[in-house]
């Protein structure tokens, strides 16, 4: 347990190919960290585009107006001592790196899976709507995704379980001074 009140703020940003495995890696290390005694927010790319961005399409311009407002919000938090956990697909490299910028305490951790398991995950079938070309614009069919250069941290979703995948994190988060 520790003392919410004098932790550092960090934002850990997820980014990956959707159905990598972002949102079930920051739920379950949220619940670690709430359980611990960490002020702790999840901002997950399908609640906020439910209220925050909703006026929003998937558009490039879309796309990057939905992460720099994102941005704000996980700079306002991280400034006040929060631990922010966002997952969003977030596929442009140049505003990734603008939130790094904006944000200043900053984790940025690839959700990489290999797209053929990413669609075998695919439970809403968005991929199969999107390689039938019912859906336009979608990461890693008809969109592309810009793999992060130099991310802090890289979880191989296809070759370790969720366990493993959050005590890495955790323990990245620990090794840089965020965590006790």
């Amino acid at each position: 347990m520790c003392d919410d009140h004098d932790h550092k703020g960090v934002t850990v940003w997820f980014t990956g190919l959707p159905c990598s495995g972002k949102s079930a890696i920051a739920d379950r290390a949220a619940e670690i960290l709430k359980d611990r005694g960490y002020k702790v927010e999840r901002l997950d790319g399908d609640i906020v585009r439910q209220d925050l961005t909703r006026d929003l399409g998937f558009s490039k311009a879309d796309r990057d107006e939905n992460i720099r407002r994102v941005t704000f919000v996980s700079k306002l938090l991280t400034r006040n001592g929060v631990v922010v956990l966002t997952s969003f697909i977030s596929p442009y490299a140049e505003m990734r790196d603008n939130a790094r910028r904006q944000i200043g305490e900053f984790l940025e951790v690839f959700v990489k899976c290999p797209l053929d398991v990413c669609i075998e995950r695919d439970v809403k079938g968005m991929y199969k709507k999107a390689i039938a070309g019912q859906i336009k614009e979608f990461t890693g069919i008809s969109d592309p995704y810009e793999e992060p250069a130099k991310p802090e941290l890289v979880i191989e979703t296809d070759k370790e379980n969720l366990a493993q995948s959050t005590d890495r994190l955790l323990q990245a988060l620990k090794d840089r001074g965020y965590l006790d």
